[in-house]
Formats: C-alpha cells, structure tokens, sequence
C-alpha cells in the first residue's frame, strides 16, 4: 500500500532544522485541552497557556479528511483568538493560537472519539489486521495571519482478539482518543508499522508546528553541540 502524500511535512526526529527560540515576547496559545499535544509542545521548548474551545466538529457533507482536519484546526484557532479579543491579549504583536485536530481514516470513512463502549470496539474491530490513515491538521493565528499545515501517516495495526479489544477498552486509554487508541500508549502493541510522523499520529505534527511558528515570529538557532562539557 502507497502511503499518502503529506503536505508540507516530514517526521519531525528527522529534519527539524533548528530549534525554536522565541522572539521578544511571543506568547502562544493552545486551543485544545489534549494534555498530549501540550505535552508535544513542551517536548519542544514551547511555553504556552492551554485553553480549549467548543466547535461544532460534525463532518460536512461530501467533505474530504483533511478539509475536515484543517476546516476545524482553523476554526479551533479563530475561535479562541476572537475570544481573546475582548482582554486585549491577542491584539499584541507576539501573540499567537495554534488549534489542531486529528481524524483516523479507514476506507474513506473518518474516526473520531468514540461515542461509547460498543462504538470504541467496533473501532478496534475496524482497524485490526488493516493500515489506515491519521490526518493531523495545525494551525497557527495571529493578528496578521492564518496558516495551516496537514501530516497524513499511515499505521499497520496487527490482527486483534475480540479479548484484546475488550481489555484494551476496559483500561480506559481509547475513550477520549481519535479512532479509539493511542499511539503513544498500550496500543503501541498493537502496531506492526509506522509511516510518517509518530507526533502527528498522537495529535500534534511537530515539524509541521514549528515551520508555522517560524513564520509566526520565532526564530531558528542552530544547536550548539561543542559548547557541552559532556
């Protein structure tokens, strides 16, 4: 199976080219209450202040994956920069919101949370013994701009047992997750390949993130490897 083309993206342990160093006073804004993609940002040295919002994510008629993905990582980040308005805040020049959101995609039919006990098993059910697809949308709003970017990857699940299935859902871990698991938790054993970037498929494409913020006012430095003792 061909893996899908990524838009403007790469694995982000691959190619980052710099690392990001914040420019005079840059605040960023996230518009998502995943403890993932704050932890991704963290990851990469982004201070920021969480903040989610409630948008209407119902898929539109005749609308591809990742129109959807970008449509609502957009709306994520207008949201709450029109929210901040009224304070003042994110009319300052070094303010910025990232929104993002993720869908699973299997034979052109998009996965989200799922609704209940039977529809995150019916999930599992889906994907086992199949490679799907995770889109991943970022968007990064400022007082000047709106920019997105997309990273579509492709995972391999292993065949699963109904038994699998049901003890994975009774951990808990799939309930809140897009396509009912988690990369980046117990279901990694169920993973028998990866293609694209692994922060993507757990909410946040890294590489994608920081080329937005490059162009939202940060600036790259090189790392610095012989200024180390070690």
């Amino acid at each position: 199976m061909s893996l899908p083309r990524r838009r403007r993206s790469t694995s982000f342990h691959q190619r980052v080219p710099c690392i990001l160093i914040p420019m005079q006073s840059l605040q960023i804004y996230l518009a998502s209450a995943s403890p993932r993609r704050s932890a991704l940002l963290i990851q990469i040295g982004l201070e920021h202040r969480v903040q989610a919002v409630d948008i209407d994510e119902s898929v539109r008629a005749g609308e591809a994956p990742t129109d959807y993905v970008c449509r609502l990582a957009r709306s994520k980040a207008q949201v709450l920069w029109s929210r901040l308005s009224p304070t003042g805040e994110s009319q300052a020049k070094f303010t910025v919101v990232l929104g993002a959101d993720t869908a699973v995609v299997l034979d052109g039919q998009l996965y989200g949370k799922p609704a209940d006990r039977a529809d995150g098993l019916r999930m599992l059910q889906r994907l086992s013994g199949r490679t799907h697809q995770v889109h991943t949308a970022v968007a990064v709003c400022g007082r000047d701009h709106l920019e997105h970017s997309c990273s579509i990857s492709a995972v391999s699940f292993r065949e699963l047992t109904s038994q699998e299935c049901d003890a994975y859902w009774n951990t808990g871990e799939p309930c809140d997750k897009a396509g009912g698991y988690a990369v980046q938790g117990r279901a990694a054993a169920f993973i028998s390949h990866i293609a694209g970037s692994y922060s993507g498929i757990m909410g946040l494409p890294l590489y994608e993130t920081s080329q937005l913020l490059l162009q939202a006012g940060y600036a790259s430095g090189s790392r610095d490897n012989t200024s180390s003792g070690a």
